[in-house]
């Protein structure tokens, strides 16, 4: 058996769980892993008596994994702090999902709570279905949201999705709830479907691209005629590398919108227009 594990929970009940509590070292087999503690409120409790817990060898050069299996709904913090390797929720997930995630990847194969990546620092989490409400913004009574990274959500998210995120990359093929990008401070917000009332309220900079329905335009951002052929280029190529409509971009130049002005706000809108 190789000592690089695959794991696989199922069944989980409602705990919290970081990805740094389970993964084992160099050497640990499905005993040892099942020993180790997790905290249920105040109480230490043995991985294997919440978990059923397994081990599987990884053939050649294939990159460790932690699977979590079953009904997660309840689990918060699902990859909290993560700085490395590759997390699967083959289900739903709870809240906090990735928050002040560093390094390495988390795939979601349904949907996940409220503030998934807030104060995502690094890596990448792709959500197959959809986000709660204030994904990629800030933590509770904290001040900046995403600061780098890449968020891809294959449904839709709910209100407040990237408030005053700083940094990185998020695209969201369904739509976006209330106040999508709000406080933007910096950072690039692709979004494949319709977006809810005031998007972009109080931005600052950052973009914000529609590859699909143009909302409605506020009165406090304006259009501008630059010339942004080279970083469109660039933008378009980078978005198109994620697939789905963000790959039919067309490379005809975008309107481009900034404000929000009633802010003082260098934000940017960029508006496809078709061939």
């Amino acid at each position: 058996m190789s000592t690089r594990l695959h794991l696989r929970l199922r069944q989980p009940p409602a705990l919290r769980v970081s990805l740094d509590d389970i993964v084992p070292e160099a050497g640990a087999d499905a005993t040892e892993v099942a020993r180790r503690p997790l905290w249920l409120g105040r109480e230490a409790v043995e991985l294997g008596e919440l978990f059923d817990v397994s081990a599987q060898a990884l053939a050649g050069d294939a990159t460790p994994q932690l699977v979590i299996e079953g009904d997660c709904r309840r689990i918060d913090d699902i990859g909290r702090g993560m700085n490395g390797g590759t997390l699967r929720v083959e289900g739903d997930a709870g809240d906090y999902l990735g928050a002040e995630m560093l390094a390495g990847e988390i795939i979601v194969g349904g949907n996940a709570g409220d503030l998934a990546a807030c104060e995502l620092r690094g890596g990448r989490i792709e959500i197959g279905g959809t986000l709660g409400d204030f994904a990629a913004g800030a933590l509770p009574g904290s001040m900046d949201g995403m600061r780098g990274g890449t968020l891809i959500v294959r449904g839709s998210v709910g209100a407040r999705c990237a408030d005053r995120m700083r940094r990185g990359t998020l695209l969201i093929h369904g739509d976006a709830g209330d106040f999508l990008a709000s406080r933007l401070v910096a950072g690039t917000v692709a979004l494949a479907g319709r977006a809810g009332a005031h998007c972009g309220y109080g931005m600052r900079r950052g973009t914000l691209v529609f590859a699909g329905p143009a909302p409605e335009t506020p009165p406090t951002f304006v259009e501008t005629r630059h010339d942004i052929t080279v970083f469109w280029a660039l933008l378009r190529r980078s978005l198109a590398y994620h697939g789905g409509p963000f790959a039919a971009l067309p490379a005809r130049l975008p309107r481009r919108l900034v404000g929000d002005l009633a802010t003082g706000g260098k934000g940017e809108w960029l508006l496809p227009q078709m061939d």
